[in-house]
Formats: C-alpha cells, sequence, structure tokens
C-alpha cells in the first residue's frame, strides 16, 4: 500500500499560481521604481520633455554604477499632458499602483500645487526641479528649483542697481507662480521706494498668443522718461510671440530690458532668436558655464541624447543634484523608505554643475548660486552677473506680511509652516 498522500490536481494549480505570484513579487522586488511625472504634450511639454530624458539619463547611469541598494532602478514615465488635475491622477498611480520609491516631476507651480496632498496623503516623495514662489514646505517635497530669493529677488536688485531700471512691468502666465512671486516683488520694490504709478502687472493664460495689444502698453509704459524694466514670469510657449511681438513693434533691450524666469536654453532652440539677442535670464545654472562638472554633464547628455545640438538647462541641474541627494539619501537610510529617506537626507551634499556644492536644508530647500545671463544669438547666454557665495534658499518670504515670521525646519521643528510669534505649527507636521 502506497503511504504516501495523493495532492490533488486543485492543490498543484493553487500552488503554482501562488508560487507564479510569489515569482511575480520578486521579480518586482528587483527594481526600484522611479516616477517621471513631466508633461509630454500641451503647453508645457516644449519645457518639460528634456526633463523627461535627463531623468532617463540620470537612471540610465545609475544602473551602469550597480544600481541601488543591489538593485536596479526602473523608470515609471507618465505624461499628465499639461493638465493639471491629470497630473494628481499620474501621482496617485505612481505611488499606490507602480510603488515608486520617489517622484520627480512637475513644472508649473499649479501642477505641483495638485499633486501636494495627494504625495502627503500617500507618504509619497516629490522632488520639484523649477524655480517657484517659494510659501510653501512640504515634509513628502524637496525643493531644487530656485526659491524667490534664489532667483527673482536678486534679479531685480540686479536690474535696479546695474542697469538702473525705476518703472517695473511685472508680465506673467495667470497661475499661482507668477501671481505670488509678483505679490513678493510688488511688496519688495516698494520697500525700496518705488511708487505704485511705476509698477504695472500684467497676466495672460497659459499658451497665449496675441500680444499686440499688450505689448504696445508696455511700449507706452516705459515711455515715461524712466529707465523700464519687464521681469517675466510668462511660462511655456506662449514666450515665442511675446519676444517676437517685442520685435515687431520696435522694442529692443537697450529700451526695455526683459529678464525672465523661465526661459533658458530649451525654450531658445529651434527658434529664431533675434528678437531675444540682448535679453536676460536668471537662473541658477546655464549651460555656457565654465565648470569641469558642467563639461562631464554635457558629454554626458550628447553620448545618451544621440544629438550634440541639444542644449541643457537649469531645470536639468536641478534634477542632477535632486537625483544625486535622493540617491546618497537612500544609501545613507539603506533604505527607500519615505521617513527614512527625509531623515537621511538633510545635510546631505552634492556636486552642483557650477563648480560648487549643492545641500539639501532642513526646510527642504537647497543652497545655490544666482546667475544672470544675456541671451546671445547662438540661444546661449553670456553670464554677466552672480553672486559672490552660494544662497540658501527662503521657504517663507521675509517680504509679505503673512510670510515673514513663519519658518521650516523638518528637523528640529517638525514643521514647514511653524509661527515664531505664535509658537506654533499651522500645517502639515509629524
Amino acid at each position: 500500500m502506497n503511504s504516501r498522500k495523493q495532492i490533488s490536481p486543485l492543490r498543484c494549480i493553487v500552488g503554482a499560481v501562488a508560487l507564479g505570484v510569489v515569482s511575480q513579487w520578486a521579480q518586482a522586488a528587483d527594481t526600484i521604481k522611479v516616477g517621471i511625472l513631466h508633461s509630454l504634450s500641451g503647453t508645457m511639454a516644449i519645457s518639460e520633455t528634456t526633463l523627461k530624458d535627463t531623468m532617463l539619463m540620470l537612471i540610465d547611469e545609475q544602473n551602469k554604477k550597480g544600481g541601488l541598494l543591489g538593485k536596479k532602478l526602473e523608470a515609471v514615465v507618465v505624461d499628465p499632458a499639461s493638465n493639471w488635475p491629470l497630473f494628481a491622477e499620474k501621482t496617485r498611480e505612481l505611488i499606490s499602483k507602480d510603488k515608486v520609491a520617489a517622484i520627480f516631476g512637475c513644472w508649473t507651480s499649479v501642477s505641483r500645487k495638485s499633486v501636494l496632498p495627494v504625495v502627503e496623503e500617500l507618504n509619497g516623495l516629490l522632488f520639484y526641479p523649477v524655480q517657484y514662489e517659494g510659501e510653501e514646505s512640504s515634509k513628502n517635497v524637496f525643493y531644487t528649483g530656485a526659491a524667490p530669493n534664489q532667483q527673482a529677488i536678486p534679479a531685480v536688485d540686479y536690474l535696479m542697481k546695474d542697469v538702473g531700471a525705476k518703472r517695473w512691468v511685472l508680465a506673467g502666465t495667470d497661475y499661482v507662480y507668477p501671481r505670488t512671486t509678483n505679490k513678493i516683488l510688488e511688496a519688495y520694490l516698494k520697500a525700496k521706494g518705488v511708487k505704485n504709478e511705476d509698477i504695472m502687472i500684467n497676466y495672460t493664460p497659459f499658451g497665449h498668443s496675441d500680444w499686440q495689444s499688450i505689448v504696445s502698453d508696455i511700449k507706452k509704459f516705459g515711455s515715461q522718461g524712466k529707465k523700464t524694466a519687464v521681469v517675466s514670469t510668462i511660462n511655456g510657449d506662449a514666450n515665442v510671440p511675446f519676444y517676437k511681438e517685442l520685435a515687431n513693434q520696435g522694442i529692443s533691450a537697450a529700451d526695455i530690458p526683459v529678464v525672465a524666469f523661465s526661459v533658458g536654453e530649451e525654450e531658445l532652440s529651434g527658434i529664431d532668436t533675434k528678437p531675444l539677442v540682448g535679453h536676460l535670464g536668471a537662473w541658477n545654472y546655464f549651460m555656457s558655464v565654465d565648470a569641469k562638472e558642467n563639461d562631464a554633464f554635457i558629454k554626458k547628455w550628447h553620448g545618451f541624447i544621440k544629438d550634440k545640438k541639444r542644449v541643457t538647462n537649469d531645470p536639468m541641474e536641478a534634477h542632477y543634484i535632486g537625483f544625486n541627494m535622493w540617491v546618497k539619501a537612500v544609501e545613507k537610510a539603506k533604505s527607500t523608505d519615505t521617513n527614512k529617506v527625509v531623515d537621511a537626507i538633510v545635510g546631505v551634499t552634492v556636486p552642483n554643475l557650477t563648480g560648487g556644492t549643492a545641500e539639501m536644508l532642513p526646510n527642504h530647500h537647497i543652497t545655490k548660486p544666482v546667475l544672470i545671463g544675456e541671451i546671445q544669438d547662438d540661444g546661449q547666454f553670456e553670464v554677466v552677473w552672480e553672486t559672490a557665495k552660494l544662497v540658501p534658499g527662503d521657504a517663507w518670504s521675509d517680504f509679505l506680511p503673512g510670510s515673514k515670521d513663519i519658518e521650516a525646519d523638518w528637523v528640529k521643528l517638525k514643521c514647514g509652516n511653524y509661527n515664531t510669534k505664535t509658537k506654533k505649527c499651522s500645517g502639515q507636521n509629524f
């Protein structure tokens, strides 16, 4: 008599299925997934597509080094299509369904604001690579682009002191970043003695194309005998017809200089740069910077993208810094767990591309140099001014009444908006 138990076919099937599930889980566990959340279509694709490519390059490079924690990194690319609510939906999918360890993405502040409650709810990580308006610090977000004190304020100082500007046009796309930045700049200008009548503020929708009457108003505003400058927070593909109309109406950089916060090398590539020559950009990195770190990055970029005409720009550097900080924090924490990475990343330093070092601060912003560049006819920038030392990013403006008493500190205070007068944290904390 055979004493061994008979195993039913059903149990065999169930066992095989279970083994298959375990096998699939084991295969999934062999990679660390990284979310890439950038618009590859719509009005912001002109700026964001390159950031997707940058992240793919950085992930590929890290994998060639052996990956992270003994595992390969796997990019999960989604297209929120310049649709702000879709950013939130895609973020939820990346964290809940795809189980990404971190998300690198967004450009506009409205897209970041859409994502913010989702990463906080699901305890995800977002590395945000673009200049923004400040007035925010989240446990779950790392702001590797410039805060206003690392771009907007220094740009105004330059125009005021070096160019002699007395009248100001604050022109922006109609959403949170331009409106909040201009609110800060208006308060700053008034603190410097600029009168109401010497400040003109204008907003246009995304993708705006008919600039004739607005540029005519700017021209009239600048013809009052005082040196006038335009501070531009115009975003996306609306910049092309804006500069073209300036040239059509005979406004040169010598007449009314424009300093832009959202026009970099990528936006200038492939368009006629004649209308823009002499105008300015305020960033923390330019492709033209002479530094061996920059040379190496450009060489890697051209090798990866297989096109030597492709340019580099400031938000690419921000992703380079943010990605390398995340890698170091994961290695330090020996884990991709959000809370462990948050604890490990503050104080982490990595090289920037201008020959210096970036440090992650307790307010989840980083240290940066500030550069002013003049647009050349080849679409590059010639640096005409830079800060003497690195500037720490300030999450809350010193020039807004409701913000100057607020402090962000995720190490000692465990809070992103601690009121130093009331001694209370009025927002997210942990």
